[in-house]
């Protein structure tokens, strides 16, 4: 009998990985697409991270200072496609201010030198100005996508400087979506060059005001390869009806404003219209539609993936007239109009469904008593689409008991975000902490990646939490915990923690320090409105310096407070463009 081959020792592995020409490596690098295979790849030999730097064309950087832009170009060469976070994700609470930073200006002047081919750039919570706009328009000759997600400090003449000075044989993608934009008016869109038709993508749904439509029936009409659309409120249905005429090759469509009076002629049109989107997967907008118009969208929800109603006020039996068109639906957003007599059709309707967003209509209203959705819609989705596995619920009361059915019924959650809207709430039936809910979730979906807890919480839950949660990688936190050991079982459980987001949980500098060993391997860390101090904030920035600790100090915070800390790993050293109340320890 032959004998075993003996294991190689890993220098020979390293040998062996290595032996590859420089052209197979690129080549076959080129269809490994995760940034962070991309990454491991790279550290398998010296060969293979040169292979994996020159090869590479797009990257992914989660925090803009995370890295300085000089740094990114030495590291890779050739990139063409550039997507950047900015801000913390609590900006969108309004809790970090507009002018703390994250502005794209210097990475773009950095690119026009190094990068005077790249193609696409895609904003999240960035600063991105009209004259940024310009100089990124006029820069780059092959450019072909902007996206700008939550982005501000930019106006409707920036767009201008996009559409007109951008090759109009490249430009492909326009998508402008959630921003805190200076809305000038919709004449941006009569700056399309007449012989512009390379358009793909235009979504412009967040934006408020009129809009020149002749400008964007011809535009629509020239682009023979669009399949996103959306436009804003202010198309009427008339007009939409006009729109596709010319797009029946649309794959996503944003409605803008569905209520408006239609003749008997005019909705026949609008149906037929309807009817000739036969490739439609994606369907959002809807804006105060109401059940005389909704049955013209039937024929086009036949092939529906995405349902997206989070500007549709639906009730539950509109919405019930809806899914049964809706035979594929694996992500369904709705507002909490639909009541849980609207969940439940979801759960009897939809069986393919795989996300579930219910927002509420009225997030602020802290009285409202009747309305919105409960712990009883909820159990009904989980019974009928049992390969749910993302969901973000917002609710004014939820049960122990129900959390325990639903993760129950649907064991794959990977991602878990309820939202209990008033602080500290118990389980309204039992009076008791919300810690078992929280408890089952982690002991029962072992794949779950990101968390968000919420309601009456105490450490129990956080124990729960360190002990099961060996997948997580993003735990948003609010109102919650008694103590200091609530964060300290977190981070010494979860191995995986990459983002750790808190605010009004009575976490202090034990807490804060009990993560010296994780936070290098971590994205970022916030804490808002906690017990932090900032001898704590000092002692953590001496203790691990490669670290940037960031204390936002604004008008009325006492000098030992430290009310807002953003602490990330950075290898570009502390941030040159911090404002004044932004200091870095």
């Amino acid at each position: 009998m032959a004998s075993k081959r003996q294991k190689d020792s890993p220098e020979e592995e390293k040998k062996q990985a290595s032996s590859f020409p420089d052209e197979v490596l690129e080549c076959v690098l080129g269809f490994v697409k995760s940034h962070r295979d991309r990454s491991s790849v790279s550290l398998v030999c010296k060969d293979w991270y040169n292979a994996e730097r020159w090869s590479r064309t797009h990257v992914f950087i989660g925090n803009c200072y995370s890295v300085s832009p000089e740094i990114l170009v030495r590291r890779f060469p050739n990139i063409r496609s550039v997507t950047l976070k900015g801000k913390p994700r609590f900006s969108d609470f309004n809790l970090v201010p507009l002018n703390w930073g994250a502005d794209i200006h210097a990475w773009l002047v950095v690119f026009a030198s190094a990068y005077s081919f790249l193609e696409e750039l895609r904003l999240k919570r960035m600063t991105i100005t009209d004259e940024s706009l310009e100089f990124l328009a006029k820069s780059f000759p092959n450019f072909k996508a902007l996206s700008l997600v939550s982005c501000d400090g930019f106006s409707t003449d920036g767009l201008k400087a996009i559409v007109a000075h951008c090759n109009y044989r490249n430009l492909t993608e326009l998508d402008i979506l959630e921003n805190g934009i200076d809305d000038l008016g919709g004449s941006w869109l009569s700056c399309f060059p007449e012989n512009f038709t390379s358009l793909e993508v235009l979504n412009f749904a967040s934006l408020n005001s009129e809009v020149n439509f002749d400008a964007l029936e011809r535009l629509v009409a020239r682009c023979k390869s669009l399949k996103v659309l959306k436009v804003n409120k202010n198309v009427t249905l008339e007009q939409l009806q006009r729109l596709l005429v010319h797009t029946s090759q649309l794959t996503e469509l944003g409605t803008g404003s569905f209520s408006q009076e239609l003749t008997l002629r005019e909705y026949s049109e609008l149906e037929s219209a309807f009817s000739n989107c036969k490739n439609l997967y994606t369907l959002s907008g809807l804006s105060e539609a109401t059940s005389l118009y909704l049955p013209a969208l039937y024929p086009a929800c036949v092939n529906l993936t995405f349902l997206n109603l989070s500007d549709a006020a639906l009730q539950s039996a509109e919405l019930a007239k809806l899914l049964p068109h809706c035979p594929h639906l694996r992500r369904l957003w709705v507002l909490d109009t639909v009541e849980d007599k609207g969940l439940e059709a979801v759960g009897s309707s939809c069986p393919l469904l795989e996300e579930l967003r219910v927002f509420p209509a009225e997030p602020f209203e802290q009285d409202v008593v009747i309305g919105g959705v409960t712990e009883s819609g909820f159990v009904a989705v989980s019974q009928g689409c049992r390969k749910l596995h993302y969901v973000l619920y917002f609710c004014r009361r939820m049960t122990n008991s129900a959390v325990a059915a639903v993760v129950k019924n649907c064991p794959d959650f990977t991602h878990f975000r309820l939202c209990i809207m008033n602080p500290w709430e118990p389980d309204y039936l039992t009076k008791e902490p919300m810690d078992e809910a929280f408890g089952v979730v982690v002991k029962t979906c072992t794949k779950l990646q990101r968390l968000a807890v919420s309601g009456l919480l105490t450490d129990l839950t956080f124990e729960y939490i360190g002990k099961y949660a060996k997948n997580l990688e993003t735990l948003s936190v609010a109102f919650a915990g008694s103590s200091d050991r609530g964060m300290q079982c977190v981070l010494a459980g979860c191995p995986k923690l990459r983002k750790l987001e808190i605010r009004d949980c009575p976490f202090g500098n034990a807490a804060l320090l009990s993560g010296l060993e994780r936070y290098e391997s971590m994205r970022s860390l916030w804490m808002s409105a906690c017990h932090v101090t900032m001898n704590g904030c000092r002692l953590l920035a001496r203790e691990m310096p490669r670290l940037n600790v960031e204390v936002i100090k604004e008008d009325g915070s006492d000098d030992t407070h430290a009310e807002k800390v953003y602490v990330y790993r950075s290898v570009a050293g502390p941030r040159r463009d911090a404002p004044p109340f932004v200091l870095t320890l």
